[in-house]
This record gives structure tokens, C-alpha cells and sequence, in this order.
């Protein structure tokens, strides 16, 4: 399929979309990492691949280089699948920068600010603006050799233009090849900052078709079909920390193969609005941007990971990683149909940094043993994880609608409006979320795709942080009302944004703005007042409010829930929009609770069943497990596990290797790093009688549970595995 940009007013408009049958086949890998060392004993976790990062390492890492040839064949040895990962951004370039490439220097290529300050990443690390130069540089110097050295999937990684760069001689050089007029300070209107962000965005567009383009036919010159990754943030962050990225329109790249979803505790502890309280909302706000990466990419049916960290960036305490991470590790797994994951970023830094061991201590450790514990639990239960068909508990059928211009209206401001932490999207999401309804989000660049909006009932919009970057948007919403739909649109259509030389008010559009276009395809007046209007056999709702005060204000959502509810549940049969303090789902043989504060209640949320508490590093057994407002619970069911009868590892904090059943002997070998301890839980047709760690017999009645039939074994972990026999 081929994909045509059209330059019209300065932006880039995609004019063919990838089908669904355009989407790759899926790989086998299930669970990787990312790493820039070799092989170690220490950071051995036993994912089922390994990204090394970087021809040179990562710029943050100042330890000993070893060549990447090198570390790839040291992780080979281990029996992982190897993968390559760099930014396209920023990474270990300095030959590049400092000339030693060609001969020139490249550091006026940084992104700079009004100040005309540098914007760096690490010591000699800018980041970058993606000239056709440093692309041939990172094909030369980057790519070529790691598919010389048998690397068949590549993950560029954080195409990233901060939006208050766009001041360095290299973007004013690409703004006049690309516009044909000089650079405009964006700084000093609407309508630059607009045609600078479109900008930014598509050179970073560019640069990974180039780049990918390169890969896959060089791959095929030496015989390999080599696959390609975007690794991202969401566009929900990315909108938040005013970063201008390709996102959703990556999804009609036919050279992208899948993609990672970077969300961590990092992104989703920034503070977002509620009820008038600026706070951290982690697991809300991982579940939304989890979301908004599963429906940039659900209609192409292309790969995407999952990515947790159990630290995170900025040094904290092992106390509050453990919170958080618990928190944005549950949100992803209320996504049924994402079932591969990247387990950990840096497993150099989660097991070998010191880090405080609570907020009001200055004293600092490593990992403490029971945070190892839980996590290897943790991260091991994910090769177990299926894909389920399961809805996650609560009315379904709302959704958001999002658009990449997200990211454009950020920085700087203009005529005194503001966004504050993205209100206007939060506005629309958190009275529902928190509510316990499973909002989803809907990208407006996915609406040409059949199924887009196939599960959503009520659609919630505005325009007052966002505009369509072209008409057949408004088409395909006007469509979706006709045949049913229920959209609600809020927004008083007065940001400074909405009047930016655009396709609605260029050539024959004379429209104010681009919520007209919209109102007059569904015969609503173009200046419509509040109020309920139908169009066909759906309707539309127009709130003169921008969503930004029903989050920055107490007591104010209100209306919007009144309406949505209503819309809701009119004509015959409909369901009731229910209300609760929660999230539940099943997936296979495990439970994953939520209980949400702020909500409509405080009640806490009990389950029931044989349930192994898989965030205890004990692995105890209970029969009931309470969670309270503000936390989350992940259980494996024994209720539910497959064929009872058949001896198997259930839960671990270790991988299980070379399984083999004998008559009434059960044994394996479980390999995890070294310097953490073990706990499992191994499900047994009887109690046993041996039971034997490396030969020796450890077997304690005590650790028998006859409810679940479980042993519990416990002892150090070692990567090059520990022999396990068990006689019942």
C-alpha cells in the first residue's frame, strides 16, 4: 500500500490508511526487555528476548562499553531472542555531532529553545532535529551493522520534539524546505506555533519511514525479514509533558510493524485535575494512557507491548515504587486483548541502584529481597497471561475522542487561554472513570477504519485542546450519528486555536470554526446554543462549557454526567449507566480488582475463591481477599486453573525450564537472577512426600495447603537454574 502525504497550508495530511490485512504476522515473543549491558548474572530475568540498546550503550550509562557485537552473542549464549533498540531522538551520536562522522560539525542540528538553549538529553546528547544528514548517519553508523550482526527487529525508540524547541538553525532551514517561506517565531502567534508543532510532527513521521524503509530493505539484501518497532509514550503524556510526536499516525506506516506502549509509574504519577484537586492519580491515569495505545493501534491488528518499570526515572523510595507499581501494573492488564509485555526497562538500575529505602530516610539500598520477590512473581506471571475475551466489569460504550493536535495547542500560550495538566481531556474521562466506568479513548486519525467506533454508544468531544487536521473526520462522526450514535460535544469554541489558517476557513470553508463544519454535515446551525439536536437515528448534545471546567472546578461535572447518563439509557430496552467504586475482569485463572477513591463510595470490594495473592511475596492462599479504596488486588484463581489434576508451577518468582512428569514424580529447573530469593507455588495432585532443591531434601509439612493443594517452596534464585524434584 502506498502512503501519499499532501502538503496543503503547511501540513501534512495522510491521504490512505493501512488496512487491518496490512498488520504483519505476530511474532512469537511474548515478554522482553531493554538493556545496554552484556549478560550478567545479576540481571538475568528471563523474559523471552532482550532489546540491547544502543551500536555505543545509552548515554546515561557510564560504565565500561563493550562492543555490541559482543553483548548480543552473551545474551545468545543465555538462549534469548536478540533484538536492537535506539532513540531516534537522542543516543550515544557524538561522532555525529562532533564531526567525526564527516567531518563536520552537527551540533546547530540540536532542538533549541527561545533562549537559545539546548535541549540535551545526556553530556554531548541533544536532541534532535531529524535532518536528512543524521538519518543517513543513523542508517550508516546504527542500523547497517546491527543487521550485519544478525539483529532481525529493530525499536526505534521516543520519536520526541519538545514543543517549546523550534529556535535552531536546523528546524529554521527545514521549516523553508518544507513550507517554502522563512521561519516564524512560534512564540509570537497561534498560527505559528500551529505550523511549527505540524512540523515537528511530521519530520519525526519522515524519519521513521526512512529509517524503517532502509531496514527492511537492507534486511532483505542479506535474506532477513527484519521487523520494526516504535516504542512510545501515549499521546495522553506526550500532550502533558508538551512533546510533539507522530503517534497515532504511525499506525498507517506500512513499515511499522508494532509498537511499545511506554507507560510507567514516571508518566502517570504527573498530576491531572479532579473535582478541583490537582494531584497524582496513577493507576486512573495509566489506565487512560494504556487506552489511548490500545486504540491508536486496535484497527491495524499490529503487535503491541505493554511496558511496566518497577522503578521509575527520578530517584524515590523502594516504598513508593512498589505503590505505583502495583498501581500501573493492574491498569495493564485490564486491557484483555494486549497479552505481551515489556517487562522492565534498565534491569542494571532495578536490581544494582540504590535507592532510599522509605521518603523520610536518607539511607539507600538495593532492592530490598521481598521487592524482588514480588516483582519476579509479578513479571513471570506475565508469560502465563492470556488473551481473554472478558469485559471489564462496569457500563461500557463511552468513549473520548482524541486527536494528535493534542500535543500542538501545549506551548507557548496565546491571548491568556490555558490548558492546565491537559483539563480539557481529563474534564471529559475522570467523571467517568471514576465512577467506575471503563471509558475508552477513540483517535479521530483511526475514524476511516470500519470498527473504530463499533463499540462506542456515546462519544465525547471537544475542540477547545485539539482540531481535526482534516475534513473526512467530521464525515465519518456525522455517519456514525446518522446510523445511531450519541455525541456530546462541550466546548465554547474560544481558544485562540480555533481561528489558525486552516482547512475550515481556507479557500470555499468560511467556517469560524471547525465545530461548524461538523454541526452543518449533521443539520445542527453552525452557532448552535446548548441543547439536545437529533440527526437521523442518532442525536448530538452541544454543552457551551470547554471539559477543563468540570475537572478544575469542584461540583461542576456534574451536568456532563446528567447528560451522558441520560443519553445513555433513552429509548426502550437500554441498559442503566451504573455507577460503582471499581474495576473487576477475570483473564484466564487470574482476577485483577481495582477500588477507586474520589468515587461514589468507600466501600471495599471482597472476592472470593482460592486465591493466590500474587503482589504478597509469600504467595499466601486465602478464600477471601478484601481491597480497599486506593488500592488493587491480582490474584490467581485455582478455582479456574486448567486440568487440576496435572502438577505445574502456578505462581514463582523464577522461570520454569525442562518440566517433566513421571509417575508421580514432578520436576524442573527454575532460573531467575542471582541475589534474589525464590517463593512458588506448585499445584500437586496430593500432598507430597519428597521434595528436593539442587538434591536436598527441604520438604515441610507447613508448607502444604490442602484447600488449593499447593506446596510453597522458598530459596535462592541462580540464572544457570536450580534442579527441582517432587514426589507425591
Amino acid at each position: 500500500m502506498k502512503v501519499v502525504w499532501k502538503k496543503e497550508i503547511g501540513f501534512v495530511c495522510l491521504l490512505a490508511l493501512a488496512s487491518a490485512a496490512d498488520a504483519q504476522t505476530r511474532d512469537s515473543v511474548k515478554t522482553t526487555f531493554q538493556t545496554s549491558r552484556e549478560w550478567a548474572p545479576t540481571i538475568d530475568n528471563r523474559a523471552d528476548a532482550v532489546m540491547i540498546y544502543g551500536v555505543g550503550g545509552n548515554p546515561s550509562d557510564e560504565s565500561r562499553r563493550v562492543p555490541f557485537e559482543e553483548r548480543v552473542k552473551s545474551w545468545r549464549d543465555r538462549g534469548y531472542l536478540t533484538h536492537f533498540m535506539t532513540g531516534i531522538a537522542w543516543g550515544e551520536y557524538q561522532d555525529y555531532f562532533t564531526g567525526k562522522w564527516d567531518g563536520k560539525s552537527h551540533l546547530d542540528e540540536g532542538q533549541v529553545t527561545q533562549k537559545q538553549d539546548t535541549i540535551w538529553h545526556g553530556r554531548m546528547v541533544p536532541y534532535i532535529v531529524p535532518t536528512e544528514n543524521f538519518l543517513k548517519y543513523l542508517k550508516e553508523k546504527h542500523v547497517k551493522p546491527v543487521i550485519d550482526a544478525g539483529i532481525d527487529a529493530i525499536f526505534m525508540e521516543e520519536p520526541e520534539f519538545w514543543a517549546r524547541a523550534g529556535y535552531s538553525e536546523a528546524f529554521k532551514r527545514e521549516w523553508k524546505k518544507y513550507y517554502g517561506f522563512d521561519w516564524r517565531p512560534q512564540h509570537d502567534s497561534p498560527e505559528n506555533t500551529y505550523l511549527s508543532n505540524k512540523l515537528k510532527y511530521y519530520l519525526y513521521y519522515n524519519a521513521l519511514n526512512d529509517v524503517f524503509n532502509y531496514a527492511k530493505e537492507y534486511g532483505k539484501s542479506k535474506g532477513r525479514n527484519v521487523k520494526c518497532y516504535v516504542p512510545t509514550h501515549s499521546l495522553i503524556n506526550y500532550s502533558q509533558w508538551m512533546i510533539v510526536s507522530p503517534e497515532a499516525s504511525l499506525a498507517s506506516l506500512p513499515v511499522v510493524d508494532g509498537y511499545i506502549a511506554q507507560v510507567w509509574t514516571g508518566t502517570s504519577r504527573e498530576p491531572n485535575f479532579f473535582e478541583g484537586k490537582e494531584k497524582e492519580r496513577v493507576f486512573e491515569t495509566a489506565y487512560l494512557e494504556y487506552g489511548s495505545m490500545e486504540s491508536m493501534t486496535a484497527p491495524t491488528g499490529r503487535k503491541m507491548f505493554f511496558l511496566t518499570d518497577p522503578i521509575e526515572d527520578w530517584p524515590r523510595d523502594w516504598v513508593d515504587y512498589k505503590k505505583n507499581y502495583q498501581a500501573t501494573f493492574t491498569a495493564q492488564l485490564l486491557y484483555p486483548q494486549i497479552a505481551d509485555y515489556e517487562i522492565m526497562p534498565w534491569p542494571e538500575r532495578i536490581y544494582e541502584g540504590l535507592y532510599k529505602t522509605n521518603r523520610n530516610s536518607e539511607k539507600k539500598e538495593k532492592i530490598p529481597r521481598f521487592y524482588s520477590t514480588q516483582m519476579q512473581v509479578m513479571i513471570n506471571s506475565l508469560n502465563q497471561m492470556p488473551l481473554s475475551e472478558n469485559k471489564l466489569s462496569g457500563s461500557s460504550g463511552i468513549s473520548v475522542l482524541m486527536a494528535n493536535s493534542l500535543m500542538f495547542q501545549r506551548f507557548p500560550t496565546h491571548a491568556g487561554y490555558d490548558d492546565p495538566q491537559l483539563a480539557n481531556f481529563y474534564g471529559q474521562a475522570l467523571p467517568f472513570l471514576k465512577r467506575g466506568v471503563p471509558v475508552k479513548t477513540v483517535h479521530i486519525e483511526n475514524l476511516g477504519y470500519e470498527k473504530a467506533l463499533a463499540d462506542t454508544r456515546v462519544l465525547l468531544m471537544t475542540y477547545a485542546n485539539m482540531k481535526p487536521l482534516d475534513s473526512n473526520a467530521h464525515q465519518h462522526l456525522a455517519d456514525w450519528v446518522k446510523a445511531g450514535g450519541i455525541l456530546v460535544y462541550s466546548g465554547t469554541d474560544s481558544d485562540p486555536f480555533q481561528r489558525v489558517h486552516e482547512w475550515w476557513n481556507t479557500k470555499d470553508n468560511k467556517y469560524g470554526s471547525p465545530s461548524e463544519h461538523l454541526f452543518e454535515l449533521m443539520e445542527v446551525p453552525k452557532k448552535a446554543k446548548e441543547g439536545l439536536f437529533k440527526f437521523g437515528k442518532g442525536s448530538v448534545y452541544i454543552i457551551r462549557t470547554d471539559p477543563k471546567d468540570f475537572a478544575m472546578q469542584a461540583n461542576t461535572s456534574q451536568k456532563l454526567i446528567d447528560v451522558v447518563k441520560g443519553l445513555y439509557e433513552s429509548g426502550k430496552g437500554q441498559e442503566k449507566l451504573a455507577f460503582k467504586n471499581n474495576f473487576y475482569l477475570q483473564r484466564g485463572m487470574f482476577d485483577l480488582v481495582a477500588v477507586l477513591d474520589e468515587s461514589v463510595n468507600d466501600k471495599p470490594v471482597t472476592i472470593n475463591g482460592t486465591l493466590i495473592d500474587l503482589f504478597d511475596p509469600n504467595l499466601p492462599v486465602y478464600q477471601s481477599k478484601v481491597t480497599r479504596p486506593g488500592e488493587q488486588g491480582y490474584f490467581l484463581n485455582v478455582d479456574r486453573v486448567p486440568n487440576k489434576k496435572k502438577p505445574q508451577v502456578l505462581a514463582a518468582a523464577s522461570r520454569a525450564y525442562n518440566e517433566q512428569i513421571s509417575g508421580r514424580t514432578y520436576s524442573f529447573v527454575a532460573k531467575s537472577p542471582i541475589n534474589t530469593y525464590n517463593v512458588a507455588r506448585v499445584l500437586l495432585p496430593s500432598r507430597p512426600k519428597q521434595v528436593q532443591v539442587d538434591g536436598k531434601e527441604v520438604l515441610e509439612r507447613k508448607n502444604w495447603d490442602s484447600k488449593s493443594n499447593t506446596y510453597l517452596l522458598q530459596f535462592e534464585n541462580h540464572p544457570d537454574g536450580v534442579a527441582i524434584n517432587i514426589v507425591w
